[in-house]
């Protein structure tokens, strides 16, 4: 029983190990990202592409938030089933065997709780980044269709310059 306790500690170890790295990796690359989105916003035609390319990814980053407790539940339910398991077939109850059983199967929990609640925040720091990338994106493209003709980069400046071109024009005429 005793090799059965160690292979699970390890194996949830090593799965919430794999979802901490995941999530930091996918919210770095998506940080990275939203930097360089920002900063090149001609590089997409409209909304929802631009919306799609900026949520890319995320659903790992909620997929870890959302399941990392229950992955270090499951190894608490497990470790508790053990010592249950090892109480039941020992001759006497040891008070201390008991609780040391148990809170050593409590630090599932507690290492999916810690891998949880960074994802956590950093998915809803990612989403409120998107809301303001997206809404400079929309604010870029209006400025692009308002003015015809004009590149998108340039769509702020070209607006005051005809204006003061079209009221020389209407001096010279009168």
């Amino acid at each position: 029983m005793e090799l059965l306790k160690e292979t699970i500690d390890i194996a949830i170890i090593v799965i919430l190990g794999l979802m901490a790295f995941l999530a930091l990796l996918f919210t770095i690359e998506r940080l990275i990202f939203l930097r360089r989105a920002a900063k090149n916003l001609d590089a997409w035609a409209t909304q929802d592409e631009f919306d799609t390319a900026l949520t890319n990814n995320l659903t790992t980053i909620y997929i870890v938030y959302s399941n990392a407790p229950y992955v270090g539940l499951l190894g608490t339910v497990v470790g508790i089933m053990i010592t249950f398991y090892d109480m039941g077939r020992s001759a006497s109850i040891d008070a201390s065997q008991i609780m040391t059983g148990l809170s050593l199967a409590l630090y599932a929990t507690a290492l999916g709780l810690v891998v949880a609640i960074p994802s956590l925040i950093a998915y809803n720091a990612l989403n409120r980044r998107i809301a303001v990338v997206s809404s400079q994106f929309k604010v870029h493209l209006q400025s692009s269709q308002s003015s015809p003709g004009a590149s998108p980069g340039t769509a702020g400046a070209a607006a005051p310059a005809a204006a003061a071109a079209g009221a020389a024009s209407a001096r010279n005429a009168a």
